[in-house]
């Protein structure tokens, strides 16, 4: 038996109210990143990368 029929949760009110188109994450922008470049740096500075930063490594 699944553990989600055995333990009832309250969370699928939370879901049903923020994906209405059944999608879970937010549409594309166009925008096309060099992921692997933006990963080393994230590792280097030991944080998340900036707005700014990010667009450093947009793909023209």
């Amino acid at each position: 038996m699944l553990a989600m029929v055995e333990k009832a949760t309250e969370h699928t009110h939370d879901i049903a109210y923020y994906a209405k188109d059944s999608r879970l994450t937010e549409p594309s922008d166009g925008k096309q990143y060099e992921w692997r470049k933006m990963i080393e740096l994230a590792k280097e500075l030991g944080r998340p990368l900036t707005d700014t930063e990010a667009e450093e490594f947009i793909v023209k």
